[in-house]
């Protein structure tokens, strides 16, 4: 089994909890360090590369697609 996590994606749910948090979501974007929102694209090609034959021997993964979020850096 793979899983993917994603962080604030530039959806109206990423609007709502910025606004939950007194920001814009452009706002929340600035402090990933990539500094912007996910762009629901980005999860879609994750989504599609492990339902292609190019994952078969990827198992028991985690895809974070967080923008750089949940790195150890």
């Amino acid at each position: 089994m793979n899983s993917i996590h994603p962080g604030y994606i530039d959806t109206q749910m990423a609007d709502y909890g910025a606004e939950q948090q007194g920001k814009t979501a452009d706002e929340v974007g600035n402090t990933y360090p990539l500094g912007r929102l996910g762009k629901r694209a980005e999860v879609a090609k994750t989504v599609l590369f492990l339902a292609s034959d190019d994952s078969s021997y990827t198992t028991g993964a985690e895809f974070p697609i967080d923008g750089g979020s949940t790195s150890s850096l």
